[in-house]
């Protein structure tokens, strides 16, 4: 009962603060303006994470939980935020975003959130002084992963939502109460601005939500997944899925057109959605069940023995290589499962 009120509050406070937010956003200028690259007609407030952050940072603060690490988390989402608005208002070279995003990462590492250890088959290998930079790696690529797919109304949000309720389910199974109590009040204030951002949307959450939402996702997967082997080594990157793909091939295909990985482009999952004739909310919806697809097969691979985990990642393998085939996610003509499957249907058909 405490977990649905802590989720209870926080999206309510979330739910008053967005009209409030979105007033303000409009008085002051901080509005995103349409351009080529942009699906939306008209200027639209971008203050959404500036509202998330602060509903998060009370609920929890309601909470009162007696670890410190929450302190890491809403000071990085302070550090973090800020970067974006400073992003979104003048737009920030990515040199200087990234100095942005490891300064707001190295806040967790401060406190003793690391990925210092890891044990593959039982052999425990410690990572000593390298723990600290994969730990950046890893905070920045989550950051960047949720915010390279923040392109349509209700995505980033939605997809956050879908994983977070995932690394929450999966922390309470192993009786992490204090992780599944972030992930909760995170949700609930996700829950609050998704009632406006869906589309059409009346407030986004700029550089600065979806950077927010990705430096939270990527400290409580550390705290939630910090006894790392092999396996619980997928997890959060499985939970992540739909952002992780959509950035490795963003990045694979700019690399083969020889262009700056940096430069933004129409091509991406949700794009790639629309061109095949799907509209705006319907793409959204279509990558939330490949998003909850993904998410189910983490909780399952949690549950299942090594050879049962094995197949789950071969058969996620596989449909990935699907879904890239299918919405030509690399600009590609060569479709090699889809074409074998084809050729399977013709034999079979009379």
């Amino acid at each position: 009962m405490y977990t649905l009120f802590l989720l209870t509050v926080s999206f309510l406070i979330s739910l008053i603060l967005m009209p409030i937010f979105i007033w303000g956003s409009r008085k002051f200028g901080f509005v995103d303006y349409p351009n080529s690259r942009k699906v939306h007609l008209k200027p639209i407030p971008y203050l959404g994470g500036v509202a998330i952050l602060i509903s998060f940072a009370i609920g929890v603060l309601i909470s009162r939980p007696i670890e410190a690490e929450y302190e890491a988390i809403i000071l990085g989402g302070i550090v973090i935020v800020i970067v974006g608005i400073i992003d979104d208002k003048y737009d920030l070279k990515p040199g200087l975003k990234l100095i942005g995003q490891i300064a707001a990462s190295l806040v967790p590492v401060s406190y003793g959130i690391l990925i210092d250890r890891i044990t593959p088959f039982g052999v425990e290998i410690e990572f000593g002084v390298l723990a600290i930079p994969i730990t950046i790696l890893w905070v920045v690529g989550i950051i960047n992963a949720i915010n390279l797919v923040d392109g349509l109304d209700g995505l980033a949000t939605g997809v956050s939502i879908i994983a977070l309720s995932s690394i929450g389910f999966i922390t309470i199974l192993q009786g992490n109460i204090f992780v599944m109590m972030i992930c909760v009040i995170l949700i609930g204030a996700c829950l609050g601005f998704l009632v406006y951002n869906f589309h059409p949307a009346k407030i986004f959450l700029g550089d600065n939500g979806a950077m927010l939402l990705g430096f939270i996702i990527s400290v409580v997967s550390l705290m939630g997944f910090k006894n790392i082997t092999l396996i619980s080594l997928f997890f959060p990157i499985i939970i992540l899925a739909v952002p992780f793909i959509d950035m490795f091939f963003a990045a694979l295909r700019r690399y083969r057109s020889n262009v700056s990985l940096v430069k933004a482009d129409r091509s991406h999952l949700h794009h790639r959605l629309q061109n095949m004739g799907y509209t705006h909310a319907e793409s959204v919806v279509l990558i939330y069940f490949i998003a909850l697809l993904y998410s189910g097969a983490s909780i399952i691979l949690y549950l299942s023995t090594i050879p049962g985990s094995v197949i789950i990642i071969l058969l996620l393998i596989l449909t990935t290589e699907i879904i890239v085939e299918a919405t030509n996610l690399i600009d590609s003509d060569k479709k090699p499962v889809l074409d074998f499957a084809r050729r399977i249907f013709h034999r079979m058909s009379p």
